[in-house]
């Protein structure tokens, strides 16, 4: 009797074989991006498939160890991290995955680049995108508040494309005292000739190796104790390679981003600088969320897209019942839902990465600017629960090897975890959605803008008329839920970001549905938003229509 082995999944070796990617630089980039772009970002998958899995399973193996001590006692407070760890970060250096985005040599495209570099890069990263995420949020500090020495020599290393001279940057906003809530927070920032002095626990710290940080304070004087916190840049070492005043407490012990060091530290009399105006930190900061929660969103999108492409891989080859997994009616039915989401959230991820490249460049319009504003929160939350949701459903397309560790799956699910949580919770994001809402003024101009581009893909067929019915009843609902007080909308406020995402999501799929010519190609497509809008939209009716899994998996 012979043995039987199974085979596990192999990436494909084309950077088209994703599909989400494949449609976005066919049907919305301007030709001479796509044209200019394309062999970079395929040196960058070839990398990303053969080179980095390899790096981050044994960043994975290797994970960050904190040394207190020298052998002769003294307090050295070193964080090891393994060599593949620092071979991952260097990649992300030469391949601009934080860089490209401030060149600007496609102008407000260039935010997209960049974005699609990160996408590529990240889900064989081992989180290493985590310090470019960071790394991305203070350059963009750094080039709208920064003073001539800041500007002049640390951005430059935060936008180096050369290993040696990159730094990358931490972000040390949570306290013992509060996570998303920073109003809480108890370090305090002593002034001195040359700038400040800080003092205070910070309990979550994550990219604890990079050579800088960011990281919010109060001023104390003996006047008293500012009410407002300012932001404050720290460089973590002195010449000699020691800490300046920081003392590790530990390593955070996770369930996921187990190469990630995040540490617990105690700032005894860090010297740090201010950046931007004293008291307007939370403001000031505001630039490196709107950069550093589309890095999550991009990172979700990623992670659908990459156990999409495995769990397809492998059910080509699994055979069960006397066919492929593939052939199986009820798992075609599967893989077509994961790829209609993983539609929805690259299309979610990238229309928010193109107002933000808009913006950065000062080409943004005033409605767009709000539509960024409310669009940011609410793809970053959808994308992070659409993330676990995928995640969960790749590793049971494996049966019981999606549960092995050796296999490398387990991993996914683990890190796609903390996409829900970092940047703000979901429940914390929603009620940022409220606040960006207002007085109700840039509520109108988001469904307005909406609005506008729904009615540009003409005559509606049933889908269309699904998404205008959505759009008119949503833009009426808050209004309805604030006549009953103010709880009443907050208690709502989650269901309100979903119903956001899931209708701009079926408006995007409507209009890439709808571009380039007949065929096949676009019969997918459609395929694609059909199901999207009836899912998610229409929430019903019950069934699948019998040839749209070979539709949506065609090609």
């Amino acid at each position: 009797m012979s043995s039987f082995f199974q085979q596990g999944p192999v990436l494909d070796g084309d950077l088209l074989a994703d599909r989400a990617l494949a449609d976005y630089l066919q049907l919305r980039l301007p030709v001479d991006c796509k044209s200019r772009w394309e062999p970079g970002l395929r040196q960058l998958w070839r990398r990303a498939r053969d080179e980095m899995p390899t790096l981050a399973a044994e960043a994975e193996r290797d994970p960050p160890e904190h040394v207190p001590y020298d052998p002769w006692g003294r307090r050295i407070d070193r964080i090891r991290v393994s060599e593949a760890w620092r071979q991952l970060e260097a990649i992300a250096a030469e391949e601009g995955v934080v860089a490209t985005a401030f060149e600007r040599a496609d102008g407000a495209w260039s935010r997209v680049h960049q974005f699609l570099r990160l996408y590529l890069y990240h889900p064989s990263s081992a989180i290493a995108s985590c310090p470019m995420a960071m790394t991305d949020g203070a350059a963009r500090v750094i080039e709208l508040y920064g003073d001539g020495d800041l500007r002049e020599r640390v951005l430059p290393r935060l936008l180096s494309c050369e290993p040696e001279s990159f730094w990358t940057a931490g972000q040390w906003m949570t306290e013992r005292s509060g996570g998303s809530d920073v109003s809480r927070s108890e370090t305090v920032a002593l002034p001195e000739e040359q700038g400040y002095r800080l003092h205070g626990v910070k309990w979550f710290t994550s990219a604890t190796t990079s050579q800088v940080a960011m990281t919010l304070a109060r001023v104390k004087e003996r006047g008293g104790e500012d009410e407002k916190l300012s932001l404050f840049f720290v460089e973590l070492r002195d010449a000699d390679g020691a800490l300046r005043n920081i003392q590790v407490n530990r390593l955070k012990d996770k369930l996921g981003t187990r190469a990630l060091p995040t540490a617990e530290l105690t700032l005894a009399g860090t010297p740090a600088r201010m950046v931007g105006e004293r008291g307007r930190g939370v403001a000031t900061i505001s630039s490196i969320l709107n950069i550093t929660r589309l890095y999550n969103a991009c990172c979700a999108a990623g992670y659908i897209g990459r156990g999409l492409m495995l769990a397809t891989d492998y059910a080509r080859k699994r055979q069960a019942f006397g066919r492929a997994l593939i052939d199986q009616p009820l798992h075609r039915e599967t893989l077509a839902d994961l790829t209609v989401e993983h539609q929805a959230a690259f299309q979610l991820v990238f229309e928010a990465a193109r107002l933000l490249g808009r913006d950065e460049c000062g080409a943004i319009s005033e409605d767009e600017a709000a539509v960024l504003r409310l669009l940011t929160p609410v793809v970053k939350l959808y994308t992070g629960k659409q993330a676990v949701a995928a995640c969960s459903e790749v590793l049971e397309a494996f049966g019981g090897a999606g549960y092995v560790e050796d296999t490398g799956l387990p991993s996914l699910l683990r890190d796609a975890q903390v996409l829900s949580i970092w940047e703000g919770t979901t429940n914390v994001l929603s009620l940022d959605l409220l606040r960006a809402m207002g007085d109700g003024e840039a509520w109108q101009t988001f469904t307005g803008f909406w609005q506008a581009r729904l009615s540009a893909l003409g005559a509606g067929d049933e889908s269309l008329n699904a998404l205008a019915d959505e759009l008119e009843a949503l833009a009426r609902w808050p209004q309805a839920l604030l006549a009953e007080g103010e709880a009443r909308l907050q208690a709502n406020a989650r269901q309100l970001a979903y119903r956001i995402a899931r209708l701009v999501a079926g408006i995007l799929l409507a209009e890439q549905a709808r571009a380039g010519d007949e065929g096949p190609a676009r019969s997918r497509r459609e395929a694609i938003a059909g199901r999207w809008i009836r899912q998610h939209v229409m929430r019903g009716p019950a069934g699948y229509p019998a040839d749209e899994a070979e539709r949506i998996l065609s090609l």
